[in-house]
């Protein structure tokens, strides 16, 4: 890794815990809260590259891991883990770097990055954290897909602000994403 790569995980390792200062949004009938750390996610894989999001967003788990408190609500440590949003947790690196894989393969139109925002940012990550969640809560996985549902309106409002942001980076200054 260049410097320059270090510098930009750590950077979006940082911008996604940053976006966990705003406090959690609780979704009746889910133990699991809405926040904006997933805009932090889909930044990554748009801006920086598949492998770069996906370090990052391992940076920032590693950094949960050993009990900093960086998730939105102040939460941090193992237990976070072995809880209902630990699938969606390990669903950001596989997301962020799908996210990045997409934008590579194609242009960088608002479009595109919105459509790789909803393959990486929230089908990945709802692929991961679905049957982790039903299986910690003890529910079928229709069930707890059904429920994961409520978080769909956010999650597509995230990627397309996602997907505006990362153009007008992309405009301002070119280099992004190399």
């Amino acid at each position: 890794m260049t410097a320059r790569d270090t510098v930009l995980v750590a950077l979006f390792a940082a911008l996604t815990a940053a976006l966990g200062l705003l406090p959690p949004i609780p979704v009746p009938l889910v133990p699991v809260p809405v926040t904006a750390q997933t805009l932090g996610v889909m930044l990554a894989g748009c801006l920086i590259g598949p492998r770069r999001a996906g370090l990052a967003m391992l940076l920032l788990l590693m950094l949960i891991a050993v009990g900093l408190p960086l998730l939105s609500g102040g939460r941090g440590g193992l237990a976070v883990f072995v809880g209902p949003s630990a699938g969606y947790l390990a669903g950001w690196a596989v997301g962020a770097f799908v996210i990045g894989l997409v934008v590579a393969r194609f242009n960088s139109t608002s479009v595109s990055l919105f459509i790789a925002n909803c393959v990486g940012g929230i089908a990945v990550v709802y692929v991961f954290g679905i049957p982790v969640m039903a299986a910690v809560l003890d529910l079928p996985l229709l069930t707890a897909a059904l429920g994961s549902a409520a978080f769909l309106p956010g999650d597509l409002i995230k990627a397309g602000l996602a997907a505006a942001i990362a153009v007008a980076v992309r405009r301002a200054y070119p280099m992004a994403g190399q």
